[in-house]
């Protein structure tokens, strides 16, 4: 093999997903909805037509690498700035900076990223230059704009949505990382499309992760006269993953994530908590097991129990903050919770019942009583007429048939006396129970 130069060296040296950046769009991997052919930003990034615009998106998706394409692109002065580091007074200079520039023509673009680490005042000291077009800003952010952005200086951006590279587009972008010049193209590196693809999976739309973990199994692959291979012990234990591997849209991740609802739903919080580690510890994305958790709490435990849909949710929000490892115990939380809870799946039956009639019975006219009569034309028409309103009754009831005529008299929320949803089916038999004898509830 040809010996390397000290410049050779050098190059190799430097990180892999620092080697391989795409240095145009050609050469970039993923958000075809935003650069692809006719595009809006693609256009926008060809044209050197670039306005204050925010990129929004997971870690690992290509929001820094598109700023540092349209770096090269662009005939603006490019100046970048971190959240971490810059403070106002250097926000202040580069602004003045950039107000004399537009004064004579020159165009000065700012790229700001981890822009949501920027306080209120920072945000706001953009925002004049910006109002004036003085600079054209870059933000990039993993979190949603809509709450870490000024809504003044947000108003004056458009949002692009970066969405999590896909397991074909990080299988792509790992071939490419083994033949490249400046990535392993130098070196003979044996790895099976399995393991790529197990790498693929892991990285779970996060093409850093995805270089990382192959660089880290190439520095740790077995070594031979004339190549490196990487098994599946040295990717395993790289990933810190012991035979766990699994492909999260195959037969194994709806096969596990089956045991977890099951097990909760039979109320054993220790095969549930079981199911609930295989999965984390196999890689599951835990916003997905959040996610999953959100939908038990509504359609196991219901009624029953009113506390378990706004626990599942926070458990949903503590997964976003924190992120794995952290969040594992959040989820165990919300695990032996919903195991133990008490049961109902009326909420579920109700609308199941319910879509069966709306799909077989799609013309049912509202009736007359609680149609919207917002015209005298409609009202003419008998639109809301006998309509009384709840709030004005003693009861806070009225005897209105809010139902078609032809489903009259339907149940489709039938309580049961589990938990808390005793009350309500107490409660729903007293207003029946009026409706039909003219009583007091």
């Amino acid at each position: 093999m040809e010996q390397l130069s000290m410049f050779d060296y050098k190059e190799t040296a430097a990180p892999l997903a620092s080697r391989l950046r795409p240095e145009s769009l050609d050469t970039f991997v993923g958000q075809k909805h935003l650069l692809g052919k006719g595009k809006l930003l693609r256009q926008l990034i060809d044209q050197d037509n670039i306005p204050s615009m925010i990129f929004w998106g997971p870690p690992g998706v290509g929001k820094t690498t598109l700023a540092s394409i349209i770096a090269r692109k662009t005939n603006a002065e490019f100046i970048n700035f971190s959240a971490v580091t810059s403070g106002i007074k250097e926000i202040k200079e580069v602004m003045a900076k950039a107000e004399l520039g537009r004064q004579v023509g020159l165009r000065t673009l700012v790229f700001v990223d981890e822009i949501h680490r920027f306080n209120k005042a920072q945000q706001d000291a953009f925002l004049p230059y910006v109002e004036k077009g003085s600079i054209i800003l870059i933000g990039a952010t993993t979190e949603n704009p809509s709450f870490e952005i000024n809504a003044a200086l947000l108003s004056r951006c458009r949002v692009f949505v970066l969405q999590a590279l896909t397991e074909d587009d990080l299988t792509e972008l790992v071939k490419n990382a083994l033949t490249n010049p400046k990535g392993f193209g130098y070196l003979n590196i044996e790895i099976s499309d399995e393991l790529v693809h197990a790498i693929a999976v892991f990285a779970n739309g996060d093409a850093r992760t995805a270089l990382n973990v192959l660089e880290m199994a190439v520095t740790n692959g077995e070594i031979h006269p004339d190549k490196t291979v990487v098994t599946k012990e040295v990717l395993e234990q790289c990933i810190s993953k012991k035979s766990l591997l699994y492909d999260k849209n195959g037969e194994e991740h709806y096969n596990l994530i089956s045991a977890l609802h099951k097990s909760m739903r039979n109320s054993d919080p220790d095969a549930a908590v079981y199911w609930l580690a295989r999965m984390l510890e196999a890689g599951e994305d835990p916003l997905y097991i959040a996610r999953r958790l959100i939908r038990f709490a509504a359609e196991d435990v219901g009624l029953a129990d009113n506390q378990a849909l706004p626990l599942a949710v926070s458990v949903y929000q503590a997964c976003h903050f924190l992120g794995m490892p952290e969040c594992n115990i959040h989820l165990t939380q919300a695990v032996i919770y919903l195991s133990l809870a008490p049961r109902s799946n009326s909420v579920y039956t109700a609308y199941e019942h319910a879509k069966k009639d709306a799909l077989t019975m799609l013309s049912e006219p509202v009736p007359l009583v609680i149609r919207n009569a917002p015209t005298s034309l409609m009202k003419d028409l008998n639109y809301g007429k006998g309509y009384v309103y709840a709030h004005d009754t003693e009861e806070k009831i009225a005897r209105m048939e809010c139902l078609p005529e032809s489903l009259k008299g339907t149940r489709y929320y039938v309580p049961t006396e589990s938990g808390q949803e005793l009350r309500q089916k107490e409660r729903l038999e007293k207003i029946l129970e009026w409706r039909k004898n003219d009583g007091n509830v």
